[in-house]
């Protein structure tokens, strides 16, 4: 069987063909990516792919980076609505279904090799659920309950909510953002056009000195993947200020997450900017101090394993594997669901 999966994002949507092995897991057929702004609407996007390289998948699934109700969706970055019924009627697919993007990162963590995952932060694991947080273009969180058996993946809104400051910088922050959106979330932050943010913030606001060779490829090139490139080169200071702060509030909220699902068994960073600064994670104390730094919590925390997800494929290979769950269930009504579960240990390598 073959299903289209998508990763539908504020900058980027990622299609794949899949097919089921009869022993379980998916043979990736074919993988594009197109910039989403240069498409109208989704419709337009899956026509051209399809069209182009999937015309025998009848049936599709696909993560979007937005709240899903009643298989339907309002892209929060993007002016698009996706509609699953509509999909099926316009398009002639058999069946499609929709998900929120990052619950299908999460149904897709089983699927990755050990490889894909490196840990920093080893922990001591304990039976319980698990967390996923992912910066990109914007910021996602979900969580993965534990039954006692299997990990069930959910998604949630939390990158919508509000800022906290923890420190009197921090306050001069949340001021120069509310001087400029009105109300602050963590997205603000904790994202591309956040680090950007933060950019403007040193140089503002802080003070530090700004590269005129960073600025110039600032205008010409994506911002935020300037200031990190020019941050871990040691560059310009103001990137490395803003990248230094970043990682730092990256770690407060990931413990934010961990304590609100209270994750032993692990808590997952994905999305497009972790793997890229991957450097600043390891080797620099700002992510773990700040993960770490919850006052009569850090006990808590020190046993909660921390992951980093390496592989762009993680919401395609989820999305295939939710669509599937949801096929055998219909299929087999009354009958115990066997299709591969997430895991209830997943393999990481330490860095």
């Amino acid at each position: 069987m073959k299903i289209l999966a998508g990763d539908i994002g504020g900058t980027n949507t990622r299609l794949a063909v899949l097919r089921l092995r009869a022993e379980g897991g998916f043979d990736e057929l074919d993988r594009a990516v197109f910039r989403s702004r240069d498409f109208s609407s989704v419709e337009d996007v899956l026509s051209t792919y399809r069209r182009e390289r999937a015309e025998d998948c009848e049936v599709a699934s696909l993560g979007v980076a937005g709240p899903v109700f009643n298989r339907r969706c309002q892209a929060t970055n993007l002016p698009w609505t996706i509609d699953a019924d509509q999909l099926e009627l316009r398009l002639g697919f058999r069946r499609v279904e929709i998900l929120n993007d990052q619950e299908a990162q999460a149904h897709g963590l089983a699927a990755l090799d050990p490889e894909q995952l490196l840990t920093l932060h080893a922990g001591e694991p304990r039976p319980g659920n698990a967390a996923l947080i992912a910066a990109g273009t914007g910021l996602g969180q979900a969580g993965l309950y534990f039954d006692g058996q299997r990990f069930v993946p959910f998604a949630t809104e939390g990158g919508h909510t509000d800022f906290a400051p923890r420190d009197e910088r921090e306050f001069r922050l949340l001021c120069f953002l509310q001087d400029r959106f009105g109300r602050v979330s963590w997205e603000r932050v904790l994202s591309g056009p956040g680090l950007v943010q933060l950019f403007d913030f040193m140089v503002l606001v802080e003070g530090h000195e700004p590269d005129n060779e960073l600025r110039r490829r600032m205008e010409i090139g994506d911002p935020a993947a300037e200031i990190s490139a020019a941050a871990m080169a040691g560059q310009c200071p103001a990137a490395q200020a803003a990248l230094d702060l970043f990682v730092e509030l990256l770690g407060s909220e990931t413990a934010n997450l961990a304590l609100k699902l209270m994750a032993r068994s692990g808590v997952f960073l994905g999305g497009g900017i972790a793997p890229k600064i991957l450097n600043h994670l390891r080797h620099r104390p700002e992510f773990l101090d700040a993960f770490l730094s919850k006052g009569r919590m850090r006990p808590v925390l020190e046993m909660i394993p921390i992951v980093v997800v390496l592989a762009p494929n993680t919401a395609l290979l989820g999305a295939a594997h939710y669509y599937m769950q949801l096929d055998h269930l219909t299929t087999n009504r009354g009958e115990r669901d066997e299709m591969p579960p997430i895991a209830d240990s997943i393999g990481v390598r330490s860095s």
